[in-house]
């Protein structure tokens, strides 16, 4: 089973949050129904990205290049525009 880098995006608090999981599903939905305490007041979150990646060291390469770039400017690449 492989790993998923994802980023939500919350319209409530004008946030994003990065992340890598191997359920993307199941996480979405833990995330949503408040299990995540540092961003429940932030619920609900949508799924804006995702990229699936083999092993948990691609992803958490990943992860750390978006959150150290931002998620805005990773996603302006995509010409993803949330705002």
């Amino acid at each position: 089973m492989g790993y998923t880098v994802y980023i939500l995006y919350s319209k409530s608090c004008m946030k994003f949050y990065i992340g890598q999981t191997q359920d993307i599903h199941n996480r979405l939905n833990e995330h949503n129904a408040e299990e995540t305490t540092s961003i429940r007041h932030c619920i609900p979150w949508a799924l804006v990205w995702k990229e699936e990646l083999e092993t948990r060291s691609q992803a958490m390469a990943i992860e750390k290049k978006i959150k150290s770039r931002g998620a805005e400017r990773f996603l302006a690449d995509f010409a993803i525009f949330l705002k």
